[in-house]
């Protein structure tokens, strides 16, 4: 009977080659896939506002978070079954970094080039519902209400939440590469997600939809401010927790001492 789903070593393996298969993509694949991307989380990040427009003054705060929450996870869904190039998920790449079968250009030019695109599709459709009508009343102020109190987050709360965010971000596009079907996928994406949203952590990438948004609807904000208030420690936030934490601590336990192995095995071929 096959496995339905890979250890956890299998899926640090795993990691490697994928890591090298994003980091090669030609340019103009990472950049339309980047803008897909961050349109599928704009995608989950509209409904989360939909939702809770009201909950949250009929209903326990908690519980409409945790309502908003449960719809965000559609924007990675898309983003890794339909097939797309997420940035904060793209931080995994530092795996093929680690044992050396990738560059660090490399990884830094998807990261760039993904980025941007990310942003463009975030904004672009942060533009066109603003316009769209769906906006008004309740809709409106809590997208307002979310963009304000983004931007007046200090540095330090802004990278903690981004480095706790992108460690569960992380952990799930980890997991579901060790599922083999879509319904484990699903799941194994759904809640660490979901979690990260309920918890109030940051991720730049929605954040690049959620702070235009507000803007467009007339939130008392700044460009400057979105970028350097909320989107710039963000994205370092998210460096850290899902391209250092998790990767060191996976690579060290699962990859380094077969590396290690391989290499003396070698040497001892060659002396």
């Amino acid at each position: 009977m096959d496995k339905m789903f890979l250890a956890p070593g299998e899926i640090a393996k795993s990691w490697i080659g994928i890591g090298k298969k994003k980091a090669n993509l030609p340019i103009m694949k990472m950049i339309l896939l980047g803008i897909f991307a961050g349109v599928f989380v704009g995608f989950g990040a509209h409904a989360d506002i939909i939702i809770m427009q009201t909950l949250g003054k009929t209903v326990d705060v908690g519980f409409a978070k945790f309502m908003g929450a449960a719809m965000f996870p559609v924007g990675i869904i898309l983003v890794v079954v339909a097939g797309a190039e997420l940035f904060t998920g793209n931080c995994l790449i530092a795996v093929s970094v680690l044992t050396g079968e990738e560059k660090m250009k490399n990884l830094l030019k998807n990261w760039v080039l993904v980025y941007i695109g990310n942003f463009m599709g975030s904004i672009a459709l942060a533009f066109l519902l603003a316009k769209s009508g769906l906006y008004g009343g309740a809709a409106g102020a809590k997208a307002i209400a979310i963009a304000e109190g983004k931007v007046n987050l200090a540095m330090s709360p802004a990278i903690i939440r981004g480095v706790f965010c992108n460690i569960l971000v992380v952990l799930a596009v980890w997991m579901q590469s060790g599922a083999k079907d879509i319904t484990g996928k699903v799941f194994t994406l759904w809640f660490p997600v979901m979690a990260f949203v309920l918890s109030g952590f940051e991720h730049s990438i929605a954040n690049m939809y959620f702070i235009p948004l507000g803007k467009f609807l007339g939130a008392n904000l700044t460009w400057s401010q979105m970028w350097v208030n909320n989107i710039i420690p963000v994205t370092i936030g998210n460096i850290i927790g899902g391209a250092i934490i998790v990767p060191l601590v996976y690579w060290y336990v699962y990859v380094y001492d077969s590396q290690n192995k391989i290499k003396v095995e070698k040497k001892s071929m060659t002396a």
